[in-house]
């Protein structure tokens, strides 16, 4: 009898397991049975659809069919194997398509397993607004505005700047908003210190503005040799008229291009588009500096720390990185690399299908290319050293954290809480996050304070904050942590703080979190913080010891963030006009309203017919302004 419970028993046990959804090598078996020869994108997903990789194939089939192999894969790719739940195919018509697709892929889904271009900032670009009888030269970020010309990429935001400024001495083209070159009547203080020509105030006529700014096009294409000798024989020949200011004029324009023009290491002259993109690897982590050559101009240069690179060589972090880099933004014709890439040519094709016009990479061997990518090298090299010495030191500051609150291991995400508001106005909640790198600003977060809520009460503020952060995943991952959850919260408070979140954490079942409230003394003298926590009474730490200081690092940061969040808020309210809520008035027709009637009250006050007189606005529109302000003239036309 126990024997046939025992079989019926195990009989079950093993339907359970056959109607299971296949796992690791079985649920890449079962996904072949349908996966084309042809070219392509694959992903691999984890039990609860998560990306755990992505990788292109000349032939999807083939190459998924590698991972059937375990014996011949290393141990990280037999783990990624085992987390495999189902896969997805994406096919293309070539194998550069699908080397571009896998590189947009990665960048938005982020994979465990993938190499990772850690870029959480965009670069900056040099822009001409040429839809503007005198356009303005400015700096630009983002999505690319129509009726402008771009030059770039540029470094950073100051490497931009200090262009501006050149064009600005050189060239006196205007940097001012058209808002602010509409307003004005005399010039403003540029023109007085010859840093701008004036067309604000009419100094200038549109046909001499416009040919400076074709000399700054030429410049800033790189026609700087031809631009010289042509302003040279102009200067001389004001010198011969005697006009001798225009003469000194054209000399400072003169002075100003030769400025940029000094052939070094950085700057050199036999390199005219180009980046030089350099990596280096040291301790298991990887540098690569980019220099960004345009016109035979350093637009300066920045480095990349790739994350998941564990195990593979710089040659093939780079090839990684490359075509992740220029996932957004059009490659340049020429890319100096320090190193072997694999699948070059490939890779060169999938690029210059990003162009739409060639691209080569070419690792030089002497010359001042050379010498160009070696001093990239330096770079890389020493910026990744001063990174693993700022980890190193910040390693040490969270082992001390994990000291002091008694943590089993070391933290790698520190979360610290604050909260801004003006008697319950513009209320926010924030988040901000430290771990083994410093602050992970990708990770901070804004609670807009949704209430309602007693004004001042920072409890009830907390309790939403709390909510929002955590109860979403208890209540989908019940006990088991999710993976973004952090070793150790810390908010800006005493008891009363500590007892009210750690009331909301059990209501959440989070039971694996550290709570720690800092607060200041009685005078709010910084360096004699209580910290409380749930393991015994508030304690405060010696006045110059590092964990002290790296905690009030942290709270001091929440604190800033808080405050900044708050501001933009309240700046944001302060500067809303009644035409916002206006229907069918949009950005574009807003500005145009308000360039024409000078403020929302002139708009409020105008007739129909002269709101008509206004570019972009047709009589039914203006029927809709009109009848939002005089509500009553709606009334009577309706009767």
């Amino acid at each position: 009898m126990s024997d046939s419970i025992n079989d019926a028993g195990s009989t079950v046990e093993a339907a359970d397991r056959s109607s299971a959804p296949p796992h690791g090598v079985e649920a890449i078996r079962h996904a072949l049975k349908t996966i084309p020869l042809s070219p392509g994108v694959y992903r691999m997903l984890g039990a609860k659809g998560e990306v755990l990789y992505v990788g292109k194939a000349r032939s999807l089939k083939k190459r998924v069919t590698s991972y059937t192999r375990l014996q011949q894969l290393p141990e990280r790719i037999r783990l990624m194997v085992s987390l495999t739940a189902s896969m997805e195919v994406v096919t293309t018509r070539t194998e550069a398509e699908a080397l571009l697709l896998e590189a947009n892929y990665i960048k938005r889904m982020k994979p465990r397993y993938n190499i990772l271009l850690r870029d959480d900032k965009s670069l900056p670009w040099l822009m001409l607004t040429e839809d503007h009888p005198f356009p303005q030269i400015t700096k630009q970020r983002g999505k690319p505005v129509k009726g402008a010309t771009y030059w770039g990429p540029f470094a950073s935001g100051w490497a931009v700047n200090q262009t501006i400024n050149l064009i600005e001495r050189s060239f006196l083209l205007r940097s001012c908003s058209d808002a602010v070159f509409s307003s004005r009547a005399r010039p403003c203080l540029l023109f007085q210190i010859r840093r701008c020509s004036g067309p604000c105030a009419d100094r200038i006529s549109p046909e001499d503005y416009a040919q400076l700014v074709g000399e700054a096009k030429r410049f800033l294409s790189g026609e700087n040799k031809a631009l010289q000798r042509e302003l040279a024989e102009q200067m001389e020949a004001a010198s011969e008229a005697l006009a001798f200011e225009r003469a000194a004029m054209i000399r400072d324009r003169i002075r100003g291009i030769a400025s940029m023009q000094d052939s070094t290491v950085i700057n050199p002259a036999s390199i005219d588009d180009a980046d030089v993109v350099a990596v280096w690897q040291v301790a298991g982590q990887t540098c690569i500096q980019v220099f960004f050559i345009r016109g035979s101009r350093n637009n300066g240069n920045r480095p990349f720390f790739p994350a998941q690179v564990e195990g593979e060589s710089p040659s093939e972090v780079l090839a990684a990185f490359l075509l992740q880099f220029y996932d957004d933004k059009p490659p340049p014709p020429l890319i100096l690399v320090n190193a072997e890439i694999p699948e070059q040519e490939l890779i060169e094709e999938a690029l210059t299908l990003r162009r739409a016009r060639k691209v080569e990479i070419v690792l030089p061997r002497r010359g001042e290319k050379k010498e160009v990518v070696d001093h990239a090298a330096l770079n890389a090299r020493e910026a990744l050293e001063r990174r693993l010495a700022e980890n190193a030191g910040q390693r040490k500051l969270l082992e001390g954290v994990a000291s002091v609150f008694g943590l089993s291991r070391t933290p790698e995400r520190i979360e610290t809480y604050d909260n801004s508001h003006i008697m319950g106005q513009n209320a926010y909640g924030v988040m901000i996050v430290g771990g083994p790198e410093g602050f992970n600003k990708r990770a901070y977060r804004k609670y807009g304070i949704k209430g309602p809520i007693t004004p001042g009460d920072d409890f009830a503020m907390m309790r939403e904050v709390m909510e929002r952060r955590f109860g979403k995943s208890a209540r989908e991952d019940g006990a088991e942590r999710p993976e973004d959850w952090p070793d150790v919260l810390l908010i800006d408070g005493g008891l009363g703080q500590f007892n009210a979140v750690r009331e909301i954490l059990e209501e959440l079942g989070v039971h694996d979190v550290k709570l720690v409230a800092i607060a200041k003394g009685p005078d709010r003298d910084a360096g004699r913080e209580w910290f409380h926590t749930a393991e015994g009474p508030p304690f405060q730490l010696p006045p110059r010891d590092p964990v002290l200081y790296y905690l009030q690092r942290l709270r001091d940061e929440a604190h800033r963030f808080a405050i900044t969040t708050h501001r933009n808020s309240r700046s944001k309210g302060l500067r809303r006009s009644e035409l916002d809520d206006v229907p069918g008035v949009g950005a574009v027709r807003k500005r145009a309203l308000l360039n024409h009637f000078g403020s929302a009250r002139g708009v409020r006050d105008a007739g129909i017919q002269e709101l008509t007189e206004v570019a972009g606005i047709n009589q039914e529109t203006a029927r809709g302004i009109y009848g939002h302000f005089h509500p009553e003239w709606v009334r009577d036309a309706e009767n």
